[in-house]
């Protein structure tokens, strides 16, 4: 492999009829399985509906709650409110009526349909792809009305629904006029809600941006927990030149580095090429000693993401949209050290995320108790459960 990464190296597009194939590929065979693995179907009507399963009950106004008893729960992957460009500041301190998921399933009437043996995303509508373009294109320009429902308050009610303990807040830096810093932004909100113990803040920084190595010193100094890279977003490639340098601040820093990785399908194909995951060896093969945390555990790339983790102990493997059968064949591949349970709230209701851990680790509490917070205390330097 890492004769690959070699190969890789670089900024120029290496995106093949044959990448465009594997990924068709996935969705094909990950659909025709549903329901055939150890779980078998696990279909629900909305997100209401998992109050089927034994781990959930629902209150009179549909709010999710939890139903057994857990070990301290950590989620590594959440967002708050975003606002670019022109946009109005997002109050992140705002509680509201109900969270607007950004895969808003109980908005609807019938609600979607959601199968937890398929990536999350499959439950797209064309409806929801316009509204989540929409929503998109207002949070550069006049506001978006689900970004003002993805708060500090909203997000802390539904951990405590959840018994969830700590979340980590991933901020992602874009290259846009307006000069808005994420990063800041996230931790001065968490500051003045005074939810520092809950609530763990990650940087984010450009790759372009000629700062971005002594503001990760200064962020590091504020006590930031890692730092959250998106590539697709960011639009650079994990291999190139220019990204070296941060990697090599995080690791003198001690901080992980957690990526979006792989491609979830939904996204433009023109961002797809910075997402393979045959471009993310470079780094973790040459930063042997900082942790690299792969998003949604390669998305729908997982077989690659797998792959890297055999092959490096810097892997880990965050959790979040993957399918109970998936995360059930990586739990077997890769035991439970180096896996983090994550939501990706608020794209979908923190619920969908943990009754798929719930249901692969039943009957096993060592794995269920470092997926959902152990490994994830230890890799952030965390003292004690919040």
């Amino acid at each position: 492999m890492a004769a690959l990464a070699s190969a890789c190296r670089g900024t120029g597009n290496d995106y093949t009829e044959e990448d465009r194939a594997r990924l068709e590929r996935q969705r094909a065979l990950e659909s025709l399985r549903s329901g055939s693995g150890p779980f078998g179907p696990l279909v629900f009507e909305g997100y209401r509906d998992l109050q089927r399963l034994p781990y959930f009950r629902a209150d009179g106004d549909g709010t999710l709650r939890i139903a057994i008893e857990l070990p301290p729960v950590i989620d590594a992957h959440t967002h708050l409110g975003w606002s670019y460009f022109l946009a109005p500041r997002v109050d992140l301190l705002a509680r509201t009526p109900r969270t607007q998921y950004l895969m808003d399933c109980d908005a609807q009437q019938p609600p979607c349909t959601i199968d937890l043996d398929v990536y999350v995303n499959s439950a797209f509508t064309d409806a929801m792809h316009r509204r989540l373009t929409w929503e998109t294109v207002m949070s550069l320009l006049f506001g978006s009305r689900a970004a003002s429902t993805h708060t500090i308050p909203n997000l802390l009610a539904e951990m405590d629904a959840l018994h969830i303990s700590r979340a980590a807040i991933l901020p992602i830096a874009v290259r846009l006029p307006g000069g808005q810093d994420p990063t800041l932004e996230i931790r001065e909100a968490i500051e003045r809600s005074q939810n520092q113990a809950r609530l763990l803040p990650f940087a984010s920084v450009h790759p372009n941006d000629p700062e971005a190595v002594e503001k990760l010193r200064r962020y590091a100094g504020a006590g930031v927990r890692g730092v959250k890279l998106h590539p697709e977003m960011q639009r650079f490639f994990p291999d190139s030149e220019a990204a070296m340098p941060i990697y090599r601040a995080c690791q003198q820093l001690r901080l992980p580095v957690l990526f979006h990785a792989g491609r979830s399908g939904i996204e433009p194909e023109f961002l797809r090429p910075y997402a393979l995951l045959r471009r993310y060896e470079r780094p973790i093969a040459e930063f042997h000693d900082l942790p690299f945390i792969l998003g949604h555990a390669g998305a729908r790339d997982v077989e690659d993401a797998v792959r890297l983790a055999r092959t490096y102990d810097n892997v880990w493997l965050e959790l979040s949209s993957q399918g109970v059968t998936s995360i059930y064949e990586i739990h077997k591949t890769l035991g439970s050290e180096r896996l983090l349970f994550g939501s990706d709230w608020p794209f979908y209701p923190q619920a969908v995320a943990l009754a798929k851990v719930l249901l692969v680790t039943e009957h096993l509490p060592e794995a269920r108790e470092r997926i959902l917070g152990a490994n994830a205390q230890r890799l952030f330097g965390l003292d004690t459960p919040a």
